[in-house]
């Protein structure tokens, strides 16, 4: 792939002759995403998780993508990024998961956000603030049926609602929970998460509620209930691991390769010299860096494979230690015409996924799409359409 595949379309601060990479991302193909897994779940709302800067490809294009397609509720994981959010949408129902912050209810009120309330703690602040400015502001209540991370558990959760003076103080708009393990349906896990948000749900009668994240609309108990919360299928990841992805890919990667040299027989490639050309090799020295979220892990030597790109057609290894700011990809494969200084590998896309690039990287998709960095050009594909 030349550089004239990628025409100067950029929209981001780095303009694209000037960048060692370019990020595309397929804001239709989000929409998509969305609509498929809304589908799912014709008789709920399907929600929009945008936290982490909508998964790494942009909060605001990513809300105005979804919006214009018609969601209606999001999430993000702070108070900034809700901020962030009403700079364009002003009138959607936004929820905060991480909760209320000591001293933020001002805040929270100021940009019309609903804090998720997950311990006895931050329900008698937000309710405290409301009897103060007399008003019932709403807000979700968080339970946790195995997680342990945040929420009430559920023996606190029944002691809190039989206090109702404390919980009338605010109006609750979203009882939920989250999954631990909905991407394995097949773990009882999941089966006694159902029977415990079942209990949960009770406590707060006629509150819609929430418990699936993208996973969790797959699951075979459908407990979809009244708002589904994907995020990480949203963005292209499979929600059914070891299945087909029934979502579009919405994320590409290429960078540009800067230098191309032939290394001789026994000779190593990159730091520490964990990688030894078996025979005369050529190596092509990309623009693209563990600084740019491009994860060290994807190294690769003579014993352990790393990670691969497409250059011409076909996909070639990293040979050696992934650097700051380079990449070496071995590229012997290629006929020596058939690339030259200045075209594109391709790192994600041309049939390397995100999920797969995660698993390559000893990780998950989820922390490639969030690392990834931001002295890369942006192309954003749908805006004008």
């Amino acid at each position: 792939m030349t550089a004239s595949a990628f025409p100067d379309a950029s929209l981001a601060g780095v303009r694209e002759p000037d960048a060692g990479a370019l990020l595309t991302i397929d804001l239709k193909a989000l929409v998509k995403n969305w609509r498929t897994l809304a589908a799912e779940a014709p008789d709920a709302e399907c929600a929009a998780v945008i936290k982490a800067d909508a998964y790494g490809i942009g909060l605001e294009q990513a809300a105005r993508a979804l919006t214009d397609a018609g969601c209606t509720t999001f999430f993000v994981a702070h108070l900034s990024e809700a901020e962030r959010f009403r700079s364009v949408n002003s009138a959607a129902t936004l929820y905060v998961l991480n909760g209320l912050l000591p001293g933020t209810a001002a805040h929270f009120a100021a940009i019309n956000a609903r804090p998720v309330l997950g311990s006895r703690e931050e329900i008698e602040e937000w309710g405290a603030y409301c009897v103060a400015v007399g008003s019932k502001l709403a807000a979700a209540v968080h339970i946790d049926t195995g997680m342990n991370r945040l929420g009430l558990r559920l023996d606190s959760a029944t002691k809190l609602v039989s206090e109702t003076t404390l919980m009338e103080a605010f109006m609750p708009t979203l009882v939920m929970s989250h999954l631990v393990s909905a991407e394995v349906p097949a773990l009882p896990v999941n089966a006694r998460q159902v029977k415990a948000f079942q209990a949960a749900r009770a406590l707060l009668p006629g509150v819609p509620a929430s418990l699936c994240n993208s996973s969790g609309i797959y699951l075979p108990e459908r407990p979809h209930y009244d708002l589904l919360r994907p995020g990480y299928a949203l963005y292209g990841g499979n929600p059914r691991p070891g299945r087909d992805n029934p979502m579009a890919p919405v994320v590409r990667l290429a960078a540009r390769i800067i230098q191309i040299r032939t290394v001789p027989d026994a000779e190593t490639v990159g730091y520490s010299g964990h990688w030894t050309a078996e025979g005369r090799r050529r190596i092509a020295t990309v623009s693209l860096g563990y600084a740019d979220g491009f994860l060290r892990s994807l190294s690769g030597t003579n014993l352990k494979p790393g990670g691969e790109a497409v250059v011409g057609g076909l996909r070639c290894p990293i040979a050696g230690r992934i650097s700051m700011d380079l990449v070496t990809l071995d590229i012997s494969a290629l006929a020596e015409d058939a690339v030259k200084r200045g075209d594109y590998a391709t790192f994600i896309g041309d049939g390397i996924s995100i999920d797969e690039v995660g698993t390559r990287a000893g990780t998950i998709g989820y922390e490639i799409l969030t690392s990834l960095g931001h002295r890369f050009a942006r192309r954003y594909k749908g805006l004008e359409d």
